[in-house]
């Protein structure tokens, strides 16, 4: 392996590691879970409120595509926010 890949590999765990720590010692469902909680709690909503500043920051730059920014924001922080709620709908009606 190059330095490169070195590199890369290393971000990859690092990500991972910091994602879902728990999974060296869980089992898979469990591990998912974790998972499914981290991203649909924190990644997500995370996500949403950084394109409504992004979506802001447009706007108030004069950038033309602004109200296109904002209605990609909206729709972000919809399925940011409801994430929870989509997952836990389709996990009861797939059961």
């Amino acid at each position: 392996m190059n330095h490169k890949q070195k590199f890369i590999f290393f971000i990859i765990v690092t990500i991972f590691t910091l994602v879902a720590p728990e999974l060296a010692l869980a089992s898979v469902e469990s591990s998912l879970m974790t998972l499914q909680t981290r991203l649909t709690r924190v990644i997500l909503p995370s996500l949403s409120i950084c394109a409504i500043a992004w979506a802001a920051f447009s706007m108030m730059s004069g950038n033309d595509k602004s109200r296109t920014h904002m209605w990609y924001a909206i729709i972000a922080t919809i399925l940011g926010f409801g994430a929870e709620a989509i997952v836990n709908f389709i996990s009861q009606t797939v059961r």
